[in-house]
C-alpha cells in the first residue's frame, strides 16, 4: 500500500507528532461521540477527558485501552500514529500490510510527549504491580488499575466518582485527604509516604502503603486531577522494624548492672516501637540475687514489679504479688511459650482471665502478648507487651519477635542479677567489717563522709579511744571492688585496732601494717594459679593522726594516702607538711615519718582517700570552699554539700572523716612534777588525794588511785631516771601518768611469798581496767586507767 494510504475500516483516527487529530473516522465519532469537525486539529488529550467526563452531545464509555493499538506509520515524509482496532486483521483483500518497521524507527525517534504520556498511563493502569488511582481535580475517582497487594480485591471495584475517602482505602483518610488536596493546589508532589491503610474484611491488621501523590495536567497547565500510587509493603515494613526492634533492644540493654534498671532498658527500647504498654514482672529470688526459679512454675510464686513504661501503664512502684492461678501469666510460665491473649473492649482484665493486680488500663480495649522471660529451664520472670485498640492487634507472627526480645533481655538481666547477688554479698561482708555511725568523744567530734563505689570497694575509717584522753583517727584504702577489696579492708582493719591498743606510735603502727599487708599479698601469691584472686594486685594506704586534747598536739604518719588538711577557727588552712609514706608493703617500702602540729581548740581536720585530693583536699581544688567552711558550719552539713557536689565517675570508694577538736578542761587535769627521791611517792600521794577530792569522787576510787599512783611513782623512782612527772586526767576514764626519763619498760613479776618487793605492777594490774607503756623521744609514759566512779565536780 502506498504510503498516506490508510485503511479505512480498521483505523480509528490518525494523530500527527503533536498528538493532534488529523484524521477523524465514523467509527471514532461512534466511539467517543464527537463529530470530526469538533476533532481536527485538537489534542487527543482533551477530546479524551471530555469523553471521560461526560461531554456533549452526550455521555459515553470510554473503550478498554487494552482494546486499542497504537503504532507509529508514514504519511509521505510526515510521521503519524494510527490508533486501531486490537483485533483488526493485519492484511488488506488478502494483501501484506506494508513493513512499518522503518517507519516506526523513524517516528520513534521524533515522538511526541502527548502521545507517549497516553500510552504509559494505559499501560500503567493495566498492568502496574501497585495500584494507581486517577481522580478528578475534585478528588472524584476516574480511574483505578493495578494492584496493591492480597487484600485489595475487594476494593478493586470502585465504580467513576467514588470520594477519595472511600476509595483511598486508607486509615487516617482525613489527614491524606488534605494532603492530597495541597498537592492538587500547589502541583508540588508528595512522594514515599508511608500511610497506614485500612483494616480489610477479615484482616487482622493494618497493611502498610507506600503511597506517592502527583498532579496531572494538560500542556496549557490546566489542572486535569490527582494520580495516587500505593504499593503494599506491609511485610518488609514489618521485617524491617523487626529488625530495627532487635537491634535497639540489643543497644539499649546491658548498660546497668541493677535488676529493675535493666528492666527498665527493657521497657524503654520496645514502648512504643513493639508495644504502647509494658510491664516487667521478676521473680522475687531474681530480685534478692537468690537462686532462679525452674519451669513449670508453680501457681503462688511471688512476682515483683521491676518496671513499667507506656501512657497506661501503671507505676514501678516494686510491689509484690503471688502469681494468680488460671491465668495466661500462669501458663506461660509453665511451658514457656508466648501467647497472644484476646482483649476486651470494657472493663475487667481479659476473656477468661481473672483480675489481675497488674493490669494497665480497665477501660480500654487492648491486645496482649504474655512472654516469659528465661533462660534455658530457669525462669527469671514475665513480661507483658499491650497494644490498644487504636493499633493492630497481636498475631502469631509477632510470638517469634517478643521471644528473640525477651531472650536478650534474659541474659542481661541474668548477669545483673548474678552481679547484685555478688554485691549483696560484698556490702554484707563491708557493713560487717565497718564500724557503725562513729560516736564523738569527749574531746573530739566525728563526722565521716563514705561513698560506697558501684561496685563496692574497701574504703574504711575508724576514731579509736587511746589512754590520757587521747584519740586515734584512721582513714584507709583498699583498691579495687567487690568481695576480695571488703575481705582486704576487714583484715587490715582488725590489724590496726590491735595494733592500736599497743599504744604504739602513727609511724610505728603504719610500720606494723604494712608488715601486715605485706603477709597478705603473699598469702594471695601462694594461691592456686587458677584461682582470680591468685592474680589481683593487692595495693592499701592509710594515714594515721593521733590527737592529744591536753596538750593540744596532732601527731601523724601517711602512707600512700593524700596530705591532710586543717582549717583552723579562723578559717585559715596552714600547711601540715606531713611527709609522704610509701604505700602499705610498697617493694621499696621506706619509713612512715611522723609529723606532730599543734591544733588549737575549734580546729577542724580532714583525712581523705585519693579520690578526693583534687577536688577538695587541693588547695585550689573546685569543693575546697566547701571543706574551708568546716571553720563555721556544722560538720553534718559541711559533709552533706561535699557529697551532693561531689562528681563520681568510678568505682572506688570515696571517703573523708572530718574531726573537730575540743580541750580537756584545765581542771580535770593534774601535772605534777616529782622529785627523784624516795619522797616523791608521799608527795604523789598528798596531790592525788586532793585532786580526787576536789573532783567529787567516791572514796573506793580515790583510795585505788593513791595505790597505783604510789607504785607507778615508787617504780619510776627506783628503777627509771629523772625528770618525774605525775598527770591524772579525768574525762571517759581517770587517768594515772607518771612520765620519767628512762627508755626501759617495767614488767609485772610474780613474787613470792617471802619475796619483800616485786608486787608492784602487779598491785597496779589488779586495780586498773587496763594499764601500758608508751614511749616518747626522751623517755617513756606507765600509765593506768580505771573507771572514773561517780565523779561529780565540775571543771
Amino acid at each position: 500500500m502506498p504510503d498516506g494510504e490508510m485503511p479505512a475500516d480498521d483505523v480509528l483516527l490518525l494523530l500527527d507528532e503533536e498528538g493532534r487529530v488529523v484524521r477523524w473516522g465514523g467509527a471514532a465519532e461512534k466511539m467517543f461521540g464527537c463529530s470530526a469537525a469538533q476533532a481536527l486539529g485538537r489534542p487527543v488529550g482533551a477530546l479524551l477527558h471530555q469523553a471521560a467526563l461526560g461531554g456533549p452531545p452526550q455521555r459515553h464509555v470510554l473503550p478498554d485501552p487494552a482494546g486499542l493499538t497504537v503504532r507509529p506509520a508514514l504519511d509521505g515524509d510526515d510521521v503519524v500514529w494510527q490508533v486501531r482496532r486490537a483485533d483488526a486483521d493485519r492484511t488488506t483483500n488478502g494483501a501484506a500490510a506494508p513493513d512499518t518497521r522503518t517507519a516506526g524507527v523513524r517516528a520513534a525517534a521524533r515522538e511526541g510527549p502527548a502521545q507517549v504520556d497516553t500510552a504509559l498511563l494505559s499501560g500503567l493502569l493495566t498492568y502496574c504491580a501497585a495500584r494507581l488511582q486517577v481522580f478528578d481535580p475534585d478528588l472524584r475517582l476516574m480511574r483505578m488499575g493495578g494492584s496493591v497487594g492480597p487484600a485489595d480485591g475487594p476494593r478493586s471495584g470502585f465504580p467513576r466518582g467514588t470520594p477519595f475517602s472511600e476509595a483511598c482505602g486508607f486509615a487516617a483518610w482525613e489527614e491524606e485527604a488534605a494532603l492530597a488536596r495541597t498537592v492538587v493546589d500547589s502541583g508540588v508532589p508528595l512522594v514515599d509516604r508511608l500511610v497506614r491503610g485500612a483494616v480489610e474484611p477479615g484482616g487482622h491488621g493494618h497493611p502498610i502503603r507506600r503511597v506517592s501523590y502527583f498532579r496531572l495536567q494538560d500542556p496549557d497547565g490546566a489542572v486535569l486531577g490527582l494520580v495516587v500510587c500505593a504499593a503494599d509493603v506491609t511485610a518488609q515494613e514489618r521485617a524491617r522494624r523487626s529488625v530495627d526492634l532487635l537491634q535497639r533492644v540489643r543497644t539499649g540493654m546491658g548498660h546497668r548492672l541493677n535488676v529493675m534498671d535493666a528492666c527498665q532498658e527493657l521497657v524503654d527500647a520496645v514502648v512504643p516501637a513493639f508495644a504502647d504498654a509494658a510491664v516487667v514482672d521478676l521473680a522475687e529470688s531474681t530480685v534478692r540475687g537468690g537462686d532462679a526459679l525452674t519451669a513449670p512454675v508453680s501457681p503462688g510464686v511471688l512476682l515483683c514489679r521491676a518496671a513499667a513504661g507506656g501512657p497506661s501503664a501503671p507505676a514501678h512502684s516494686a510491689t509484690v504479688h503471688p502469681l494468680a492461678t488460671g491465668t495466661a501469666e500462669a501458663r506461660v510460665l509453665a511451658d514457656l511459650q508466648p501467647r497472644v491473649v484476646a482483649s476486651v473492649g470494657t472493663g475487667g482484665w481479659l476473656v477468661g482471665e481473672p483480675s489481675c493486680p497488674c493490669d494497665v488500663e480497665e477501660d480500654t480495649a487492648r491486645s496482649v502478648l504474655v512472654a516469659p522471660l528465661a533462660l534455658g529451664h530457669q525462669v527469671l520472670g514475665i513480661v507483658r507487651f499491650c497494644r490498644h485498640a487504636h493499633g493492630d492487634a497481636y498475631e502469631q507472627d509477632d510470638l517469634a519477635l517478643a521471644s528473640a526480645v525477651c531472650a536478650h533481655a534474659a541474659l542481661c538481666i541474668d548477669r545483673a542479677s548474678l552481679y547484685m547477688r555478688e554485691w549483696i554479698v560484698m556490702s554484707t561482708v563491708q557493713r560487717r567489717l565497718l564500724p557503725g555511725n562513729l560516736e564523738d568523744q569527749p574531746t573530739l567530734q566525728v563526722c565521716p563522709l563514705h561513698i560506697t563505689g558501684a561496685e563496692g570497694g574497701g574504703g574504711w575509717c575508724d576514731a579509736i579511744a587511746l589512754p590520757g584522753a587521747r584519740t586515734a583517727l584512721v582513714a584507709g584504702s583498699v583498691a579495687g571492688q567487690g568481695i576480695p577489696a571488703a575481705i582486704a579492708m576487714g583484715l587490715l582493719r582488725t590489724a590496726i585496732h590491735t595494733l592500736v591498743g599497743l599504744d604504739l606510735q602513727p609511724d610505728e603502727l603504719l610500720a606494723r601494717l604494712s608488715d601486715t599487708a605485706a603477709r597478705l599479698i603473699a598469702a594471695r601469691a601462694a594461691l592456686p594459679p587458677l584461682d582470680p584472686l591468685a592474680r589481683e594486685p593487692l595495693t592499701a594506704g592509710c594515714v594515721v593522726a593521733i590527737y592529744d586534747p591536753v596538750e593540744l598536739t596532732c601527731t601523724i604518719a601517711r602512707a600512700g594516702l593524700p596530705e591532710p588538711v586543717a582549717v583552723l577557727p579562723d578559717g585559715t588552712s596552714p600547711t601540715l607538711a606531713v611527709p609522704a609514706g610509701p604505700a602499705l608493703a610498697a617493694p621499696d617500702t621506706a619509713p612512715f615519718p611522723a609529723t606532730t602540729v599543734s591544733l588549737p581548740v575549734g580546729s577542724t581536720l580532714a583525712l581523705g582517700t585519693a579520690e578526693l585530693a583534687e577536688q577538695v583536699l587541693a588547695p585550689s581544688g573546685p569543693l575546697r570552699l566547701l571543706l574551708d567552711s568546716a571553720a563555721t558550719e556544722p560538720l553534718g552539713d559541711v559533709c552533706g554539700e561535699i557529697a551532693r557536689a561531689y562528681a563520681r565517675d568510678h568505682t572506688d570508694d570515696t571517703l573523708l572523716l572530718l574531726a573537730r577538736t575540743k580541750a580537756v578542761p584545765p581542771g580535770r587535769v593534774l601535772t605534777c612534777p616529782l622529785p627523784e627521791g624516795p619522797e616523791a611517792a608521799a608527795i604523789a600521794r598528798r596531790s592525788t588525794r586532793d585532786r580526787l577530792a576536789a573532783w567529787g569522787l567516791d572514796e573506793e576510787t580515790s583510795y585505788a588511785t593513791e595505790l597505783i599512783v604510789s607504785e607507778l611513782v615508787g617504780n619510776a623512782t627506783r628503777y627509771g631516771a629523772p625528770p618525774i612527772r605525775l598527770r591524772i586526767i579525768l574525762d571517759r576514764m581517770l587517768t594515772c601518768e607518771v612520765r620519767d626519763g628512762a627508755p626501759s619498760a617495767p614488767q609485772v613479776r610474780h613474787a613470792r611469798t617471802v619475796d619483800e618487793s616485786g608486787r608492784g605492777l602487779f598491785i597496779v594490774a589488779s586495780l586498773a581496767e587496763q594499764w601500758g607503756t608508751r614511749y616518747t623521744a626522751d623517755g617513756k609514759i606507765v600509765w593506768a586507767e580505771q573507771p572514773a566512779g561517780t565523779a561529780a565536780a565540775s571543771a
